[in-house]
């Protein structure tokens, strides 16, 4: 296989997490083998080296598809990249999820290209209010989408573990910076983010068995291990 290209002066960049199932899955659907992928990429897209093997490969998770090889493959099987990967984790994931280019950020969120491929490039969003809005509107972030995309998700993280360790009331204002919610959504949010590992951790000492302290820690962790996942289920939660 003939080396893959990169832009200028930009490091090789891991490809984005594929979706071996789905390319599988779609292809199927189209009544098409290995064999018409691989014609289909050569011919309308210009890589002479891919071959069917090639495509199996990637299709048994043996091999992921370089950002051009997954757009060309995305075009091949009449879909979007974003339905050839898995749930995107970060800036430039989330780009090529949309089928974007970096171009395309950098000149609707009003940043020199270098500077936003530097911020891609270390998963470090710097981008003022205007440009965030910008960026949550063309890869139509979510918002825990994009409190990870622009890096708040750590600080975030922090402050929810204090919350659901000590007052959670203290931290209603801190959370309110890193978190664009409604303030009584938060209070409501946070209150049940701190009962809920309050009365994990109660419930769980009282087994009375010798295990119990153990068992305790372990559910304490596991709890403030996934901290994040259950803010955003009690916002979802108080907000129906």
């Amino acid at each position: 296989m003939r080396q893959r290209p990169t832009r200028p002066n930009q490091p090789a960049q891991p490809p984005p997490p594929f979706n071996a199932l789905s390319a599988r899955r779609l292809r199927t659907a189209l009544d098409m083998g290995p064999e018409h992928v691989a014609y289909g990429l050569r011919v309308s897209y210009g890589l002479p080296y891919i071959t069917p093997d090639l495509v199996v490969a990637w299709e048994r998770g043996q091999l992921s598809p370089s950002d051009s090889e997954l757009a060309a493959l995305a075009g091949v099987l009449w879909c979007s990249p974003g339905e050839l990967i898995g749930k995107p984790r970060t800036l430039r994931e989330h780009r090529i999820a949309r089928g974007l280019a970096p171009e395309d950020i950098a000149r609707s969120a009003g940043l020199e290209l270098l500077a936003y491929l530097h911020m891609e490039e270390h998963n470090s969003w710097r981008g003022n209010d205007r440009q965030s809005a910008a960026l949550a509107e063309l890869l139509r972030l979510s918002l825990p989408d994009f409190i990870s995309v622009t890096g708040r998700e750590g600080k975030l993280t922090e402050l929810l573990r204090s919350a659901a360790n000590t007052r959670w009331q203290a931290y209603v204002r801190p959370v309110g910076k890193v978190v664009p919610l409604d303030r009584r959504l938060l209070e409501d949010s946070l209150q049940q983010l701190h009962q809920d590992y309050q009365g994990q951790m109660v419930a769980s000492l009282s087994w009375g068995d010798g295990t119990a302290a153990n068992e305790s820690s372990d559910l304490g962790r596991d709890f403030l291990d996934r901290i994040v996942d259950h803010f955003w289920a009690a916002v979802q939660d108080n907000t129906e």
